[in-house]
């Protein structure tokens, strides 16, 4: 149960100046969600939101548990920020491809990718104690990813939505006390164009796996071809486009104490005449 589809799309370099990112994306050829492509009509997972999710809420040498573990994006990124990642995911070719892209450029630390259904991942990872909860699940039924009736892609949203929050909650004991966890979402509209609320229902997953809703992002995520795509379905029925996911994050335990567990990280305050400029602007 994965994040996107099998792809040897090339992954574009990564921006917003993070060096991690950028250095390994050019030589990175795997598939995943969301950063997009425009040329390659595929969707993989921005590696620099990676790189900051991992230095922002992940221990250096952490161990991160991904329940839906899609390509390899999230895998490599760890590796070469010194974190062990283990991720778990249904379709065999899927974990192929991104075993050939962690032997390929993560020797020192590979990244684990276990076959099976996230569904047992208590099973699975039973002997794992992770630091760090991170993933990008499947957006209910908006892509499915392959005929296996085992994938939640394939499921109706009623039947879903218990088998996302009953992983999530696997995932989560597996999380250390005063840690956090990061989900990667963005709502997806039912047959007749009215929003599931997943988003709101990842946050509701979370709750009641007995973490705190801690932090909430927007992934602005590139325009393209929206302004044409979107253009017939407002006509028809005022559905707007959107451009962006949403980062959830929640916290196991104490933000303070998951904080300090963290490790410091580099915060560039402006000096106070650079801040005056920003208020007059």
């Amino acid at each position: 149960m994965g994040g996107g589809k099998v792809s040897k799309a090339a992954v574009r370099p990564g921006g917003g100046g993070n060096a991690a990112g950028r250095e390994w994306s050019e030589g990175y050829q795997g598939g995943d969600a969301w950063a997009g492509s425009e040329t390659s009509g595929t969707s993989i997972f921005d590696p620099v939101l990676c790189e900051l999710a991992y230095s922002w809420f992940c221990p250096q040498g952490g161990t991160i548990l991904d329940p839906f573990a899609g390509g390899s994006v999230r895998g490599i990124v760890a590796s070469r920020l010194g974190r062990q990642y283990i991720g778990v995911e249904l379709r065999e070719e899927q974990v192929a491809a991104n075993r050939l892209q962690g032997d390929q450029l993560c020797a020192d630390l590979p990244p684990v990718w276990h076959i099976g259904d996230s569904r047992n991942i208590d099973r699975i990872c039973a002997d794992v104690d992770a630091d760090f909860v991170f993933s990008c699940p499947p957006y209910a039924d908006l892509e499915v990813y392959s005929d296996d009736p085992n994938d939640l892609s394939t499921l109706r949203y009623e039947d879903f939505r218990p088998a996302y929050f009953d992983i999530i909650a696997k995932a989560c004991r597996r999380l250390k006390q005063d840690r956090f966890a990061c989900f990667v979402v963005g709502d997806v509209r039912d047959k007749k164009g009215n929003y599931y609320n997943f988003v709101g229902d990842t946050v509701e997953a979370f709750r009641a796996a007995g973490l705190h809703y801690y932090n909430e992002a927007i992934l602005v995520t590139s325009v393209g071809s929206l302004p044409i795509r979107v253009g017939r379905q407002f006509a028809s029925g005022r559905k707007l486009g959107k451009t962006h996911q949403n980062v959830l994050v929640f916290v196991k335990g104490d933000g303070k104490r998951a904080t300090e567990a963290c490790g410091s990280v580099e915060v560039h305050i402006p000096d106070a005449e650079n801040a005056d400029l920003g208020e007059e602007l």
